[in-house]
């Protein structure tokens, strides 16, 4: 493989690399994750255009586009996002204790999972005793969810709406 990289693969060499979140300052943090919420709102709404989307969430097209390069699409003049990606993104679901607990999440089918998860924990807390009997046992990135009735019950107290938002949405309120 020379500079140009492997024309069957399209790959420059050795694995290609995503933007960590640890290396990036606040700044960029921010609009990573601004990025990451324009994405998601393309797949939730195929009509939504990438420009519409990056302006409701208050950045650039280009910048959504410098985050994830290749979970956008171009499809008749048109950006598309793609079904799915396997970029890397932090998110935070509780533990045991009420605690918030990073989990890194390697693909947007685990960020949905998490997702469908907290939305669950949420519903269970409101009355819905059997919203959290799909995730007995599982475990998403390797964490174990807390499901057990007695456990959540113990810790409903740091479980509000704020401190669930706050937590386990990466702290910004």
């Amino acid at each position: 493989m020379g500079k140009r990289g492997d024309r069957r693969t399209g790959r420059l060499g050795g694995k290609r690399r995503n933007r960590l979140q640890s290396g990036l300052s606040e700044r960029s943090q921010i609009a990573r994750d601004r990025a990451l919420h324009v994405l998601a709102a393309m797949r939730r709404d195929s009509s939504l255009s990438l420009s519409r989307s990056a302006k409701l969430q208050g950045i650039k097209p280009e910048t959504a586009k410098k985050y994830f390069p290749s979970a956008f699409n171009k499809f008749k003049g048109r950006f598309q996002a793609t079904k799915n990606d396997r970029y890397v993104v932090t998110l935070y679901v509780p533990d045991a204790q009420g605690n918030s607990v990073p989990v890194q999440t390697r693909s947007s089918k685990e960020r949905e999972q998490l997702s469908l998860y907290l939305r669950d924990l949420g519903r269970f807390l409101r009355g819905n005793r059997h919203a959290l009997a799909p995730w007995h046992g599982k475990k998403i990135a390797g964490v174990e969810l807390v499901t057990a009735s007695r456990t959540i019950l113990a810790i409903e107290p740091a479980l509000s709406e704020f401190s669930l938002y706050r937590a386990f949405n990466g702290g910004n309120a």
